[in-house]
């Protein structure tokens, strides 16, 4: 809850509005009205015509829970290592899935990381730019598109323009990945193929999530003009569900095949598949 509803719920209060009239004029559940009126109420027993709600108090007292209640606010040694990790390109999402792996015995969930990075003492260290997405205000939950809208229809290959299909222009791409053995660790190599010079690039990955694998590829197209860049298509692979940071990332459009994607298996150096 932010400011402008803290201060929303004082001026109603202080009218005597019902807090489930109140709950409806903000769009919140009754029970998260009653919740943030009881926990962030001030209270004072030496001058109690002075008790009630308010909106900067009530925000105050919030951030200090918060901060009391945040691991890496307590704890000095897991918020070094989390910083060193933020700094070397990890995601929050990264890190918090390879301290539960490890089996550590002080875990912390990414969310609260994301919640320490965009929270003062974060903004003050500008850790947010060394998130994957570099924003510095961490989008609202409501703004996150839904799963659903991972692949979207209108971005099928039946909506792309006839000169990307028919190969008449240079400059469009089609990306795939190939992956090593699962007990060779997560290592990958992502390729992309120009479709009208047949041109080919591949680089080599350590990760397989889809921000590391979304990032490495702008780093590995940004160089070119944008000429050179104008599109790539993908299969619906669950690692390129970012796709959609290539258009306000390096100015290049995605297209999405139809096709299910399929696995391809490098084989280690002893032999195998």
């Amino acid at each position: 809850m932010d400011l402008r509803e803290r201060r929303a719920i004082e001026d109603m209060l202080n009218a005597k509005t019902p807090v489930s009239k109140i709950a409806a004029a903000l769009g919140r559940h009754r029970s998260t009205v009653y919740r943030e009126i009881k926990r962030n109420r001030f209270e004072d027993r030496e001058l109690p015509y002075l008790n009630g709600y308010y909106s900067v108090n009530a925000r105050l007292t919030a951030a200090a829970r918060r901060r009391r209640r945040c691991k890496l606010v307590r704890l000095k040694e897991l918020r070094n290592a989390v910083i060193t990790q933020l700094k070397e390109g990890w995601s929050p999402e990264q890190i918090a899935g390879r301290l539960w792996f490890k089996g550590q015995p002080v875990r912390v969930s990414h969310e609260t990381i994301y919640a320490y990075v965009y929270g003062p003492d974060g903004q003050s260290e500008e850790l947010a730019r060394h998130l994957p997405s570099r924003r510095k205000k961490r989008q609202p939950r409501y703004a996150r598109r839904p799963r659903g809208l991972v692949f979207p229809p209108e971005r099928s290959i039946h909506q792309r323009p006839a000169h990307v299909k028919s190969r008449e222009t240079f400059g469009e791409w089609e990306g795939d990945l190939m992956i090593f053995e699962r007990a060779l660790g997560d290592a990958n190599v992502a390729t992309l193929v120009e479709r009208k010079t047949r041109f080919a690039v591949l680089f080599r990955n350590q990760d397989r999530s889809t921000t590391h694998l979304m990032n490495r590829l702008m780093d590995v197209m940004e160089p070119l003009p944008q000429s050179a860049r104008r599109s790539i298509t993908f299969d619906r692979r669950i690692e390129f569900r970012n796709w959609r940071k290539l258009k306000p990332g390096i100015g290049t459009e995605a297209w999405l095949s139809n096709r299910r994607p399929t696995v391809k298996l490098l084989m280690h150096e002893n032999g195998g598949r």
